[in-house]
C-alpha cells in the first residue's frame, strides 16, 4: 500500500465524515506514512456530505490519530462542473454520473490543486479499489476484493497523472473488516451512516431537488407532457422530464395493462416514450469524451468488459475506437442503456477508461 510512496510524501487524506475515510487514514498513519486530513466543503446546500457534523467527525478522528486537518473550499468548481452539469443533463433527457465526474474534476482535480500547496504530493480515498504499479511508474487501477462494495467504477475517468498520485488503502478489504477496525480503534465515525452516492440531493428525489433549484433560480423547464408508445399513441402525462430515466417501470402513473418501461426520454419533444420490457434492450451504443488510464486507448478495435452503470454486471462487447468517440457492440443486448451515464471498460479486473453515453440530444 505504501511501499511505493517516495521519501518524504505527504498524504491527504479526503475525509468525508465517514468511516470509510477514517480507517484509510487510519491505516495509513499505523503505516508510518506522513498525513494531513482534508475535507472538502463542496456546497453549503443541505447535504448528504461536508454538513457541520460531517466536519466535526473528520476533526475528531484527525485529533485522535494526531495529523493535522484542513478544510477546502471547492463549492464554487462543485456548483458549475457538478450540480449545474447534473440539472442540465436531465433536462436535455439524460441521466448523469455526478460522482464519476466528481472524481475526475473535483476531489483528484480542484481540491488536488488547492492543497498541493500544503505540500501535499499524494490523495487518499477510502474508495474500494486497487492500484498496481509498474516499474516504469505506470499505474493501473483495479477492482476492489469485494464484489458488492467495489468502487473503480467511479475512479475509472481517472487519468494516469492522477492515478499516479492516488492512494486506496481499503481496495483488499471486506466493509465488514473496515468497520471492525474502525470498532476497535473507538474511530469518532464508526457508527457513521453508510455513504451515499448522490451527496448533494438529501433525500434521493432528484426531479423534486431540480424543481426546487428551478422555482429558486426563476428558471424554467418544458413542464408535463405526454407519455407515449412506441408508436407513437398517447397514454398518459409526465410531469417533467427530469423525473425519469431510461428503464423506469415505477412511477409512471399509467395504466397500460401490462408492465411498461421508458425506452426514451425525448427532451426535443418533451415527452417520454414507454414500451415492452424487450423495447428497452440495446445491443450498441456509442460513448464520447473517452477517457483512458493509460493516456490511450488499447487499440482501435478491442474486446473488454463494459459497465454502463454503477450496479450493472459489466457486458462483453466489442469496442471500436474512432476521432473523439467509440462504438462499443455488446455480444448481447443490454437492458437500459442510458445517455448520460457513464460506460467503463475493463480487461479482467482491469480498468482501461471509459466515456459518457451519447444519445439523441
Amino acid at each position: 500500500m505504501t511501499e511505493s510512496l517516495p521519501t518524504g510524501a505527504l498524504v491527504g487524506v479526503g475525509m468525508s465524515g465517514g468511516v470509510d475515510s477514517s480507517v484509510a487514514a487510519l491505516l495509513l498513519k499505523e503505516a508510518g506514512v506522513n498525513l494531513v486530513g482534508v475535507t472538502a466543503i463542496m456546497t453549503r446546500e443541505e447535504s448528504k456530505c461536508c454538513s457541520p457534523d460531517d466536519v466535526i467527525k473528520a476533526r475528531l478522528v484527525a485529533d485522535q490519530l494526531g495529523f493535522e486537518h484542513h478544510l477546502v473550499d471547492v463549492i464554487d468548481p462543485f456548483r458549475d462542473a457538478i450540480m449545474d452539469d447534473f440539472q442540465r443533463e436531465y433536462l436535455r433527457g439524460r441521466t448523469p454520473s455526478p460522482c464519476v465526474r466528481c472524481n475526475a474534476v473535483i476531489k483528484f482535480g480542484a481540491m488536488y490543486r488547492k492543497i498541493a500547496g500544503l505540500g501535499v504530493t499524494h490523495i487518499a480515498t477510502g474508495h474500494y479499489a486497487t492500484l498496481s504499479r509498474g516499474g516504469d511508474a505506470s499505474v493501473d487501477l483495479r477492482r476492489g476484493r469485494e464484489a458488492g462494495k467495489e468502487q473503480s467504477y467511479f475512479l475509472s475517468g481517472l487519468s494516469q497523472e492522477q492515478l499516479r498520485l492516488t492512494v486506496l488503502p481499503l481496495g483488499n478489504m471486506t466493509k465488514a473488516e473496515v468497520v471492525a477496525i474502525a470498532h476497535e480503534h473507538g474511530l469518532a465515525t464508526r457508527a457513521s451512516r453508510e455513504s451515499q452516492d448522490l451527496c448533494f440531493v438529501p433525500d434521493n428525489n432528484h426531479g423534486r431537488w431540480i424543481d426546487e433549484r428551478l422555482a429558486a433560480y426563476a428558471a424554467c423547464a418544458a413542464g408535463p407532457g405526454d407519455i407515449v408508445d412506441t408508436e407513437g399513441r398517447v397514454l398518459g402525462r409526465h410531469r417533467g422530464i427530469h423525473h425519469y430515466t431510461v428503464g423506469q417501470r415505477r412511477g409512471l402513473g399509467i395504466a397500460a395493462g401490462h408492465p411498461v418501461y421508458v425506452v426514451c426520454v425525448d427532451a426535443e419533444r418533451n415527452r417520454l416514450v414507454v414500451g415492452m420490457r424487450d423495447e428497452v434492450l440495446c445491443g450498441e451504443m456509442v460513448v464520447d469524451d473517452l477517457s483512458w488510464t493509460d493516456g490511450e486507448a488499447p487499440a482501435r478495435e478491442f474486446r473488454a468488459a463494459v459497465q454502463i452503470r454503477y450496479n450493472h454486471a459489466a457486458a462483453r462487447a466489442v469496442i471500436r475506437v474512432g476521432d473523439g468517440e467509440a462504438r462499443v457492440v455488446f455480444d448481447q443486448p443490454q437492458f437500459a442503456v442510458t445517455p448520460g451515464q457513464w460506460a467503463a471498460f475493463y480487461e479482467g479486473d482491469r480498468a482501461l477508461g471509459g466515456g459518457w453515453i451519447g444519445g439523441d440530444e
